[in-house]
C-alpha cells in the first residue's frame, strides 16, 4: 500500500478511535429464554410480528415454542422462512413485502447471522421504504428508528444479536457487502441455551470459532479499550474452555449457556473496536463462491494471524494466556506460536479443514478487490494491505 493511502487509512481510523466515547453504542436489553418475549411484546401494544428465520429451522420445529407462546398471548405471527445462508437483497426484499402485507410491527430474528442480519436490513427498508438496500450499504446511513427488533441466536457465533453489522449478499454481483449503523443494533437479545441444543456439530464449530475470530480481530487491532480488550479476552477463555464441550456434547446447557455468553462478548467488543482483514477476506469468498462466512474465518485465522509476525506477538501472547494454552514462562514469541498452534488444533478437532476447493485463481484479483474496499480505510488492522498484498491469503487456502 503506498504511503499516501496508509495515512488516510491510519487518519481515519484515529478520527473513529477518538470519537468512540461519543458514538451512540446501545447494548440489547438481555432476555434468557424464548418465552419472555410475548409480555413484552404485549407491553408494548404490538400484536403482528414477522418471524425471521430459515427453512431447517422452521420445518424442524425448533420454532414451535416461540410461536406457541406468541399465540397464546394474541400476538399474530407471520413467518418468511427462506432465508439463505448468506442472505440477499431477494431474501430482503421479499422479507419486506410479507411484513406490510400481514401489517406487522415488530421483527423477530431466529436463527444464525444469516436470519439476524436478514432481519436487520429489513428493518432498514422498513424505517427507508423508498430506498435499496444498495443505496444504504456502508457505514452510518441509517438514523432513523427501526422497528422493534428480537434476535434469537441459534448459534454462538456471530454475534449478530448485539452489533450494528448487517452482512448482506449480491448474487448477481456475486459481492457481499456490510451495512453499519447504530439503529441497527437489536432491541432485544434473546440468550436462550436449548434453541442451540439442535445446532449441527458442523456448524458448533464454525460458529464458535467465528466467535474467536471476533474477540481476536478486536483486540490485536488498533482501535481497542479497556472495555472491549476485557471483552475479548473473557470470550477467548470462554470459548477455549467449552467449544470443544458443545461441539462433542451438544447438550450441555452449561457449555452452550457459555458459548452464547462468548459470542456475545465478542460481538460487543468487534462492535466498538472492529475486525480486520479476516474478515473482509471471508466475506468476499462467501459473496463469490458462497463459502459459509464462519467456516472461512475458521480456516483463516490462523494463516493471517501468523503472517502478521511480530507486530502482534505480545496481544496474542495475551489472548493465549487467557485460553490457557500459554503460560508466564514462555517468551513472548513462543506464546504467540503456541496460541496460533492451539487454534489449528480445535479446527482440526473439530474437522475444520484447510483450504476451499471452489476458489479459481482468475477470481482472486476481484476478490482481493472486495476485500481491499471493504477493510480500507475502516479496519484498524496491526498492518495495512491493499488488494494485491490480500491476494496472498486467497492462496494460502486455495486447494
Amino acid at each position: 500500500m503506498n504511503v499516501f493511502k496508509k495515512a488516510f487509512c491510519r487518519v481515519y481510523q484515529l478520527a473513529f478511535r477518538a470519537a468512540l466515547p461519543v458514538l451512540p453504542y446501545r447494548e440489547p436489553k438481555i432476555l434468557g429464554d424464548v418465552a419472555e418475549i410475548a409480555p413484552v411484546l404485549a407491553g408494548k401494544k404490538i400484536s403482528s410480528v414477522l418471524l425471521v428465520t430459515d427453512k431447517f429451522l422452521f420445518e424442524s420445529g425448533i420454532t414451535d415454542r416461540l410461536r406457541s407462546s406468541l399465540a397464546d398471548a394474541g400476538i399474530k405471527c407471520a413467518v418468511y422462512s427462506d432465508t439463505r445462508p448468506n442472505p440477499t437483497v431477494q431474501n430482503c426484499d421479499e422479507a419486506k413485502a410479507l411484513y406490510i402485507n400481514e401489517g406487522c410491527n415488530a421483527i423477530i430474528a431466529f436463527g444464525g447471522g444469516s436470519s439476524i442480519d436478514c432481519a436487520k436490513a429489513l428493518g432498514i427498508l422498513i424505517a427507508y421504504p423508498k430506498k435499496t438496500l444498495e443505496q444504504m450499504r456502508g457505514n452510518l446511513k441509517v438514523w432513523r428508528r427501526i422497528p422493534t427488533l428480537f434476535a434469537i441466536p441459534t448459534t454462538a457465533g456471530t454475534g449478530s444479536e448485539v452489533t450494528v453489522t448487517a452482512v448482506i449478499t449480491d448474487p448477481e454481483k456475486k459481492h457481499k457487502y456490510t451495512a453499519n449503523n447504530f439503529t441497527t443494533i437489536p432491541h432485544y437479545a434473546v440468550l436462550d441455551p436449548e434453541v442451540t441444543f439442535t445446532l449441527p456439530k458442523h456448524l458448533t464449530a464454525t460458529t464458535g470459532m467465528d466467535a474467536l475470530t471476533h474477540a481476536v480481530e478486536a483486540y490485536i487491532g488498533r482501535s481497542t479499550s479497556k472495555e472491549t480488550r476485557g471483552l475479548s479476552l473473557e470470550a477467548t477463555r470462554l470459548i477455549f474452555q467449552n467449544i470443544e464441550v458443545a461441539y462433542n456434547t451438544p447438550t450441555d446447557r452449561n457449555a452452550r449457556e457459555n458459548m452464547l455468553r462468548a459470542s456475545y462478548m465478542a460481538g460487543m467488543s468487534f462492535t466498538k473496536s472492529y475486525v480486520g482483514y479476516i474478515h473482509a477476506v471471508a466475506h468476499s469468498l462467501g459473496g463469490q463462491y458462497n463459502i459459509p462466512h464462519g467456516l472461512a474465518n475458521s480456516v483463516l485465522l490462523p494463516i493471517v494471524l501468523r503472517d502478521y509476525g511480530s507486530i502482534i506477538h505480545k496481544k496474542l501472547w495475551n489472548l493465549g494466556k487467557a485460553a490457557g494454552v500459554v503460560s508466564d514462562t514462555d517468551t513472548i514469541e513462543e506464546g504467540a506460536e503456541k496460541f496460533i498452534r492451539a487454534i489449528e488444533e480445535k479446527n482440526s478437532n473439530m474437522g475444520i479443514g484447510k483450504t476451499f476447493p471452489e476458489i479459481k485463481k482468475e477470481d482472486i484479483p476481484t476478490m482481493a478487490h472486495h476485500a481491499d474496499k471493504e477493510g480500507n480505510p475502516l479496519y484498524p488492522v496491526p498492518r495495512l494491505m491493499d488488494a494485491r498484498e490480500l491476494e496472498k491469503y486467497y492462496l494460502a487456502v486455495m486447494e
